[in-house]
């Protein structure tokens, strides 16, 4: 059979309505101004789309259309006091902000949150069935900061433990790995499985950048879960070099020790150079290079099943480019060469500190605590 790469996108996903402030709602009492470019506004995704078509990637893709997830597939992970939170807020006149401060849920947001995590499960679905033989979901909302209770970080439901529960209640599988390399910790993800060892769950992620009070690496997991929860926090300044050597040293032989039968990928492009809700120096390149070893092992333990979920990155400049290097691995054609590389490629990043080796050094020993 030949390679068919999936690709989930709805128009409705550049919809998200992210509030009127840059970070924090507009507030007149604290002199916070509106600004209509919040710094998660939906259009990093929809010139990310863009790019996909106009780069002519689009022509190597199989189309996926995404459905919308039920309350019983977002139930598998959260509380039903949750889904009702997100449904009231929803059902405003204007939408409203969830109890964290900075996620503003718009007006009929909850259709386009059924709709994200649909397409999550849609690729997974045929990624599992074979129809597929891997895929990338660009969905909006993103969904790795919402945990089981609460909705928090601009993710209304977690899109990847919503797949991961739907792989394995409906289309029965035992193990699944979810590898989250958004440059946040993936603290939604990590409690939703924190007990589960049928799910690995890594996360490398910028160390106290968000939420400050997680991603550690003693964060391990509890009771059958111990074990199966790792935190890669990388110091402030990483780049390629640090996040390659991780991969190398830590993510892959995890994966390989615990033999998944798919893996999940969170892919967030806030490690970038560019970004500005983070201090990282990832350039598109080497996104592509993470990219490769992970499909590299996906070929070798899980016959190739793994499907990629958009989770954050918000330079709208740059994440078309880090994220086209994703698709263009997937394919294995190049139809548009990174035009930032030029530029950024010499401010650093690309060789490997000691402060940075001795974080990932951490956690070798705990590889062979999986099962």
């Amino acid at each position: 059979m030949s390679k068919k790469i999936g690709y989930v996108w709805n128009t409705l996903y550049s919809w998200v309505d992210t509030g009127t402030g840059g970070l924090l709602s507009a507030n007149l009492s604290a002199r916070i101004q509106p600004s209509y470019q919040h710094l998660s506004h939906p259009d990093t995704k929809r010139r990310f789309n863009e790019l996909v078509h106009t780069s002519g990637q689009i022509d190597y893709l199989t189309l996926v259309k995404a459905k919308a997830a039920t309350d019983e597939d977002i139930l598998r992970v959260h509380t039903l006091e949750m889904l009702n939170k997100v449904k009231q807020l929803s059902a405003l006149a204007t939408g409203g902000v969830a109890d964290d401060g900075v996620t503003n849920i718009g007006n009929g947001g909850i259709e386009i949150a059924y709709l994200s995590a649909g397409g999550a499960i849609e690729l997974t679905k045929k990624v599992v069935n074979g129809e597929l033989s891997t895929g990338y979901a660009l969905i909006n909302p993103p969904g790795h900061h919402a945990t089981r209770s609460e909705t928090m970080g601009f993710c209304y439901f977690n899109n990847t433990s919503v797949a991961a529960a739907y792989a394995k209640e409906v289309l029965g599988l035992k193990r699944i790995a979810i590898v989250d390399w958004d440059v946040h910790h993936g603290n939604g993800t990590q409690d939703i499985w924190y007990k589960d060892s049928s799910v690995l769950t890594i996360s490398i992620h910028q160390d106290r950048c968000f939420p400050s009070n997680s991603g550690f690496i003693d964060e391990r997991g509890e009771s059958d879960g111990f074990g199966y929860n790792l935190n890669i926090p990388l110091p402030p300044g990483s780049g390629n070099a640090a996040y390659q050597y991780a991969f190398e040293t830590v993510v892959i032989p995890a994966l390989k020790q615990y033999q998944p039968e798919l893996i999940i990928v969170g892919s967030g492009f806030d490690a970038s150079i560019l970004d500005p809700l983070s201090r990282m120096m990832v350039l598109a390149d080497g996104f592509k290079a993470i990219t490769q070893q992970v499909l590299n092992c996906a070929n070798e333990i899980c016959e190739g099943k793994i499907v990629f979920v958009q989770e954050g990155g918000y330079s709208p400049h740059y994440v078309p480019f880090c994220g086209l290097a994703v698709i263009q691995t997937l394919t294995g054609v190049e139809t548009v060469a990174d035009p930032f590389k030029e530029f950024v490629g010499s401010m650093g990043g690309d060789k490997l500190l000691d402060h940075e080796k001795q974080v990932v050094d951490q956690l070798i020993p705990f590889i062979k605590d999986i099962q």
